[in-house]
């Protein structure tokens, strides 16, 4: 059984692997690993994502990000969990949109994720945008295959991870539950700082690391 690497100690400057994508018409969308200085900010998202939202993400009832989910989020790296934000300049502020976690299995070479939208700014694109860069991130890991699951009457997120080309089952766990994956292979053609940054740093498990331009 492969040990669990800790990626924490290499992830001594969280703001090396931000990326900047583009939504439809152009406008920026800052995607980074969450750091401490976010923990208000992540508090605030969930409480203000409405309660479907929030039952859809955290699996259950909850008015908030319970404090050892927090806890864990903030602690990137660790375990191999990572733990991300999406920000839109909304008057000149940063404003968290979206969020996401994954984490890396060293032994089966997959990533399990799961993220959620703000409700004021689904059907923007920006979940794609995230689907789009979290492929690439679990790529620069090493991991072969990104998948999730999600409720069976989650229809955004559904929506969204088929129209990313994932395909479906069921979810072993929960009759409930719908599980969704995807391939991935070392793909150049999903262009992102943190794959060049994890390439440059040795994070690729099983292959050599790109030639980075």
């Amino acid at each position: 059984m492969l040990a669990q690497p800790d990626y924490s100690a290499l992830l001594t400057n969280l703001g090396r692997y931000t990326d900047i994508v583009r939504l439809k018409g152009g406008r920026p969308l800052t995607v980074r690993f969450i750091e401490q200085k976010d923990a208000d900010a992540l508090m605030a998202y969930f409480r203000g994502l409405s309660r479907q939202s929030r039952y859809n993400r955290l699996m259950g009832a909850a008015s908030e990000l319970p404090p050892s989910e927090l806890d864990r989020t903030l602690h990137v790296g660790e375990g191999s969990r990572f733990a991300v934000i999406a920000e839109l300049k909304v008057d000149g502020v940063d404003m968290i949109v979206g969020e996401a976690r994954y984490s890396y299995s060293a032994e089966t070479q997959n990533t399990e994720f799961g993220l959620s939208i703000g409700d004021a700014w689904q059907g923007q694109g920006i979940g794609s945008a995230m689907v789009s860069n979290l492929e690439c991130r679990a790529s620069a890991l090493g991991s072969l295959r990104l998948f999730g699951e999600t409720f069976r009457n989650n229809e955004q997120m559904i929506g969204l991870a088929r129209k990313a080309g994932y395909t479906f089952g069921g979810a072993a766990s929960d009759w409930r539950q719908v599980h969704f994956e995807k391939q991935l292979y070392r793909a150049t053609d999903i262009p992102c700082e943190s794959w060049k940054q994890a390439a440059m740093t040795g994070w690729l498990q099983n292959e050599a690391p790109l030639a980075v331009r």
